[in-house]
């Protein structure tokens, strides 16, 4: 059952905090697991944490680190010392400490880098420091378990019981020559099936995915769904096995990934949550505020251009809504079923003519039945034939202009390099409102005599 913290729960540890009722505290959080009780400490000010965090274990405490929000994480830490530091680095993956020692200082990350226990943690850690944060260097760990392809099957045997305690999650052995250089893996199943004697050569699997090295985060995961991968091998460019990426990491990059294009959709403009300060908060969201302010003015000025016009058939102000409403609604639709595409990387090898050719007979169809619903309810409304006429010729054009502005924009966007779930937001509405003003004071002009 997944843990949901409630405000009583928090309210309980929080006043046994205050009081020091460490026993309290340890009975309350003995009954979760270390990725709960981080978020009860998400919760809490930094002094009540400190003293959660001196009633566990130091590998509790450790993995607890590994849970915490990045920018909880960072601030809290730094209030310990670096022999502190370094005794929970000992007990969190390679590339988990590597990306917490990446937010601190120098002197800092040398210092822990120094207290570590093992030598090896040490220098897997400094390797993964080289790598950029958002390349697949930066997101593999270096704990993995390999095996000669000269072993025995009862050589691997014994290395994945020396390995067991510092690899937690092990899937299959990844088969390297001499060099170190990536072969393909065996999985555990064949290691426990086959005899003692049996080579690794004779039953390993050639042909495995892996990614480079320098690979963008999004690409490593795109690759780890397409494939159904619980873990991926990094090799360099010599193709020698670097360390391994496993589904949790993968997981987190989807997640970001999907939380950045909801913030963009909706036009926030940072990497923003709610218990942020008022001035970041404030900051990330005025700007698509004013270019949508921007957007309305211009369409109050352009329909201020047909004043004489409303003047003459008031009637046509009661349908502005209306058009904007639908060319909006319109544009988000096609827009989002793009940026779908692009996502799944399905536009590959796909004309775009024929999309948009697919576009436009999908857009006419809506088209025809919204104008003629329109048409229908204009004439109940009491309205003339006229005006009822204008509405849904407007209707009609409007739908076809947002449905290739809601598809085309997208595509522009990702091939200029910039991202296409901008098309999705602020952007293509206050776009599709101005064009469908314009397209229906047009069609007045041309269809009604004022």
């Amino acid at each position: 059952m997944s843990f949901v913290l409630t405000k009583d729960l928090l309210d309980k540890v929080e006043k046994a905090v205050d009081t020091k009722n460490s026993q309290f505290v340890e009975n309350e959080l003995s009954l979760l697991r270390p990725a709960d009780i981080s978020t009860v400490l998400n919760e809490m000010d930094t002094e009540q944490a400190m003293f959660v965090m001196d009633l566990l274990t130091v590998e509790t405490a450790a993995e607890i680190i590994s849970y915490l929000d990045e920018d909880v994480c960072i601030p809290f830490i730094r209030n310990y010392p670096s022999e502190t530091i370094a005794q929970w680095i000992n007990y969190i993956d390679s590339d988990d400490a590597a990306d917490i020692l990446n937010e601190l200082p120098l002197q800092t990350r040398e210092e822990i880098i120094a207290f570590l226990d093992s030598k090896e943690k040490a220098d897997y850690i400094i390797d993964l420091l080289h790598y950029e944060e958002d390349c697949a260097g930066g997101l593999m760990a270096k704990e993995l378990i390999s095996a000669n392809i000269n072993w025995t099957v009862i050589q691997a045997i014994d290395e994945i019981r020396r390995q067991a305690e510092k690899v937690e999650k092990i899937y299959s052995l990844y088969v390297v020559d001499n060099q170190e250089r990536l072969l393909g893996r065996v999985s555990l199943k064949k290691i426990i099936l086959s005899n003692d004697e049996t080579r690794i050569a004779d039953i390993y699997e050639q042909g495995i995915v892996a990614v480079k090295t320098y690979q963008d985060e999004d690409e490593v995961a795109e690759i780890m769904r397409k494939y159904d991968l619980a873990a991926v091998p990094v090799i360099n460019e010599r193709g020698k096995l670097m360390g391994r990426i496993t589904i949790d990491d993968a997981v987190d990059v989807i997640t970001e990934q999907a939380e950045e294009e909801r913030q963009i959709i909706t036009g926030i403009s940072e990497d923003i949550e709610e218990d942020d300060n008022v001035l970041m908060l404030t900051r990330a969201r005025l700007p698509w505020l004013i270019i949508g302010m921007a957007g309305g003015l211009m369409g109050a000025r352009f329909i201020g251009l047909f004043e004489k016009d409303l003047a003459i058939l008031p009637a046509m102000a009661f349908f502005i809504p209306l058009i904007t409403a639908t060319g909006g609604n319109v544009g988000i639709q096609s827009s989002s079923i793009v940026l779908q595409s692009l996502a799944n990387k399905s536009m590959i090898g796909v004309n775009y003519f024929q999309r948009l050719f697919k576009v436009l007979i999908v857009a006419i169809i809506n088209g025809v039945v919204i104008s003629v619903i329109v048409f229908g309810f204009t004439i109940i409304l009491g309205q003339t034939v006229n005006l009822a006429g204008i509405v849904a010729i407007s209707l009609f054009f409007v739908v076809l202009l947002a449905s290739f502005m809601g598809t085309i924009t997208p595509l522009v966007l990702d091939k200029l390099g910039i991202n296409p779930a901008l098309a999705a937001g602020p952007f293509i509405t206050t776009a599709n409102d101005l064009l469908g003003l314009a397209v229906y004071f047009s069609t007045a002009h041309m269809l009604y005599s004022f």
